[in-house]
């Protein structure tokens, strides 16, 4: 490959920063940009809820968290080489229109996997110990009514896992010491005896839902997994039994949930994402005693900004200079004439 004489130029979408232009988080991994002599980054000027084209200039590289990536969003594409996405969701990407545009995504693979797996553990024990409730009755007043809201411990039941991903891997390993029965998962694209070696027990949707005490959505929002879990499905689950999405909003039918949950049908829910984001009106959930609720950053810690940072600039880095990064989604494009070319263009030394 012929080494670019320029520097590999990098975009930060309008949401890294704060009015003040402070990174919103301390950790964000910049400091891999600032030490490579090779690169050079800069911030839009502005947030906007889908990436313009007249934003990124002739940007080789632009690292996004919230907004929209389209195909109108990539028009001006003809010096850029990549999109990395600050989380391994990628829903908010036209997959299909960055291939067509010669532009690789990559995702911050394993980086989040331990904050949501923790996240996930600590929902659990909220929901079964009714932690939110009796958080209440201390707030009001009611001492006398404890004894109407004994709780449950996690062992002895059984952990359903929709989605067999690095996220539902990390909180199988981390539930291992907590006594509870062999786990299950749904996953069409896990092998038997892939599952075998992590101690799981593959299972059809509607068997996780019957079985399962704790049902935990861990797949990506797609066209077929939109409503994945609907009325039918709920309809299966145990009286006792809990549901819990930290993945996206829309894999859960919200108007069957809710229907469940209002009639007590199921014990409870866990949810930090919803069909409509941002949520800017108090939710119908938020109305309901048996569901705990948050505004999509459950698994929000220090330790995860600054993996996904480290993780996605190192993607980007190993990328400018002719390394083929992790993370990689749209692995098709390495074989694209245009993409190629353009890589090798665009390809610094280091």
């Amino acid at each position: 490959m012929t080494a670019c004489s320029k520097k590999f130029s990098i975009a930060l979408t309008g949401d890294f920063h704060d009015d003040g232009g402070s990174t919103k988080f301390p950790d964000m991994g910049l400091q891999y940009l600032d030490e490579d002599p090779d690169v050079e980054y800069f911030a839009f000027e502005e947030h906007r809820p889908e990436i313009g084209i007249d934003q990124y200039g002739d940007a080789n590289a632009i690292l996004v968290m919230a907004p929209k990536v389209t195909a109108a969003s990539l028009g001006n594409a003809t010096e850029l080489l990549a999109i990395g996405r600050y989380g391994v969701g990628y829903d908010s990407v036209d997959v299909p229109a960055c291939t067509e545009a010669d532009v690789m995504l990559c995702i911050s693979k394993g980086a989040v996997d331990r904050p949501v797996a923790e996240a996930t553990i600590g929902w659990m024990i909220a929901l079964t110990h009714n932690m939110r409730i009796k958080d209440r009755l201390v707030r009001e007043g009611e001492w006398d009514v404890r004894t109407d809201y004994n709780g449950c411990e996690i062992r002895d039941r059984t952990f359903g896992a929709v989605g067999l991903g690095g996220i539902s891997k990390e909180t199988i390993r981390l539930l291992s010491g907590f006594g509870m029965n062999p786990p299950l998962a749904f996953d069409p694209f896990v092998s038997e005896a892939e599952a075998a070696k992590l101690g799981v027990e593959l299972a059809t949707l509607n068997d996780l839902m019957r079985c399962a005490d704790f049902v935990s959505i861990h797949c990506p929002l797609t066209d077929d997994s939109h409503n994945l879990v609907g009325e039918d499905e709920i309809a299966l689950m145990k009286p006792d039994a809990y549901l819990i999405n930290t993945a996206r909003g829309g894999i859960v039918n919200e108007d069957a949930l809710y229907a469940a949950l209002e009639q007590h049908k199921i014990a409870g829910a866990a949810l930090d994402c919803f069909e409509v984001e941002p949520v800017v009106e108090p939710h119908r959930f938020g109305k309901l005693d048996n569901v705990i609720l948050a505004p999509h950053s459950i698994a929000w810690t220090v330790e995860l900004f600054r993996d996904i940072g480290r993780t996605t600039c190192s993607a980007i880095l190993n990328l400018s200079k002719g390394r083929e990064p992790n993370g990689i989604v749209n692995r098709e494009v390495l074989e694209r004439p245009g993409f190629r070319e353009k890589w090798q263009r665009l390809r610094v030394e280091g």
